[in-house]
């Protein structure tokens, strides 16, 4: 009997919350939109210099590992080309858009 109920209260307060949780949130406004624009791109910026960065550390890596290896006189295969490293240089947010002229009535 306590089991059932147990599972009787648990099945009630989870299909309540389930209920809440499909509630609809307003739409965002424009400064809200525009705030996420440039998350998105400050986000995508970040990302192209950890690309960078890792690009640079990866050559890095080569180089010394070639240097070393001549140095011991061990045998090295040629390096496989690759795309030179793109510096992506500082962010630079985007212009905000004019706001739309008012409508005279």
């Amino acid at each position: 009997m306590k089991k059932s109920l147990i599972s009787l209260a648990t099945l009630v307060l989870a299909s309540l919350f389930s209920v809440s949780a499909l509630a609809k949130l307003p739409a965002p406004s424009d400064e809200a939109k525009a705030k996420a624009a440039e998350a998105a791109a400050k986000t995508a910026h970040g990302n192209k210099v950890a690309d960078f960065q890792l690009c640079k550390s990866r050559e890095k890596v080569a180089a010394h590992y070639y240097k070393t290896a001549k140095a011991s006189g061990k045998p090295t295969n040629p390096p496989v080309a690759t795309p030179a490293c793109a510096d992506p240089g500082p962010f630079v947010a985007a212009a905000p858009a004019p706001a739309a002229p008012a409508k005279k009535s």
